[in-house]
């Protein structure tokens, strides 16, 4: 046990056997073409602003995780982990490009993401300047849990994808799939640096406020400016789908309550099955392409 460990009351990463396998870094070949609907979910407004608005954070967002991983990289002395650091390095730096390309093909269309981007930058900046290395850390860590849960049960499990333009559908179940296969590497160096419980708990509170907060200012936002805020029958279904049936928000929350738990790994919440089903569904039409 390390000093830091021994003082913070934390338990070192788990062994490399306790992981699951070495995410991979993929370079998939998406087809946005002109005729995908400008509502490409469910022809929805709301459903699809909602994904447009957070595929507005990902890019300052992912370059922030990337960041407070990275200020560790140096201390990680286990080989595997130092490999898994490296994927998840080169699985978020994809997801950003291609993000930052969707929302490109998205501001064409009309939807206007790029004061978003501004916004998600500016904070994270501030979480820069005011939060320790650690803090940011512990930040990314919570942040890949919501992320991990929202691939696993909302993207993968229910049928999300099938209800989007099949052009759409690959770009997430393509991140949703990378987000399950890394979703452990930022808490193993967390655990690795002896990161402290009360800061890696107080930090899930306030990314619990303020992920759900602002990604619902962001929506909003966005159907006032598409003409869709009163357009009540969007935002029955979006609301119904999310809390009322299938309720894939509602139901996720169980396995959010999981990481306040004595002993909790993501990992403990094991969906290699659901993420192995979605690889040979969605992965290879776009993988053959870009080879």
């Amino acid at each position: 046990m390390n000093a830091r460990t021994a003082i913070t009351g934390t338990q070192p990463t788990p062994s490399p056997k306790t992981r699951a396998s070495l995410p991979e870094v993929r370079q998939p070949d998406f087809d946005l073409a002109e005729d995908v609907p400008k509502y490409w979910w469910d022809s929805d407004p709301a459903k699809t602003l909602l994904l447009a608005a957070l595929s507005a954070s990902f890019p300052p967002g992912e370059r922030f995780f990337i960041d407070s991983v990275r200020h560790y990289q140096k201390e990680i002395t286990d080989p595997e982990l130092k490999a898994a650091v490296r994927a998840f390095i080169g699985q978020e730096a994809h997801h950003s490009k291609e993000h930052e390309a969707l929302n490109g093909y998205m501001q064409g269309r009309g939807i206007n993401l790029k004061r978003l981007e501004r916004e998600v930058l500016w904070l994270m900046n501030v979480l820069r300047k005011r939060l320790s290395p650690e803090r940011q850390l512990a930040h990314t860590v919570a942040v890949e849990h919501f992320t991990a849960l929202m691939a696993e049960e909302f993207l993968l499990k229910y049928d999300a994808l099938e209800e989007m333009d099949p052009r759409m559908a690959p770009i997430w179940a393509w991140h949703a799939i990378e987000e399950s296969e890394h979703k452990a590497v930022a808490f193993d160096v967390y655990k690795t640096i002896g990161g402290s419980e009360f800061v890696r708990l107080t930090e899930m509170m306030v990314v619990s406020v303020l992920f759900p907060v602002s990604s619902g200012i962001h929506l909003i936002q966005l159907m006032k400016e598409d003409g869709q805020l009163f357009n009540l029958k969007s935002w029955a279904n979006g609301l119904n789908y999310m809390w009322g049936k299938p309720g894939v928000f509602r139901k996720l929350l169980p396995s959010y309550f999981k990481y306040y738990s004595p002993g909790f790994h993501p990992w403990n919440h094991d969906a290699r099955d659901l993420v192995e089903k979605a690889k040979r569904k969605w992965l290879a039409p776009v993988m053959k392409k870009a080879a």
